[in-house]
């Protein structure tokens, strides 16, 4: 599935408010999809960067070979999902923001993990 498609998908997700791939070398998107006032998906996708950087770098320094699956953070009425693309040498996450009163987590860590399967860069 193209990126396009993969963020519509993403987006049909209970409880999605927006959804953004993201470089994490550069901190560039190369889509986006929902957001709005409340939820810039640029400026959440620049920050967001910055943490999947700094735990790849503690990783790195607590020398665990391990590569990242997700990063979870939860807010008090929002969770926002980072999920690493799983492909070799790949430097790109898909950030998901959802509602928490309305989302499943499990699933939704279920349904980005087909997606992320499922795309093609």
């Amino acid at each position: 599935m193209n990126i396009e498609t993969a963020l519509k998908e993403a987006m049909t997700i209970d409880g999605a408010l927006g959804v953004a791939l993201v470089d994490y070398e550069s901190g560039m998107t190369l889509g986006i999809s929902g957001g709005g006032r409340d939820l810039d998906l640029e400026v959440a996708a620049a920050g967001n960067t910055e943490v999947v950087r700094a735990k790849a770098r503690t990783l790195e320094a607590l020398g665990i070979k391990d590569s990242i699956e997700d990063i979870l953070i939860t807010l008090d009425r929002q969770y926002h999902v980072i999920r690493l693309l799983s492909r070799g040498g790949s430097q790109l996450f898909f950030y998901l923001a959802l509602d928490r009163e309305r989302a499943n987590l499990a699933l939704a860590r279920h349904g980005l993990r087909r997606i992320e399967g499922e795309v093609s860069i």
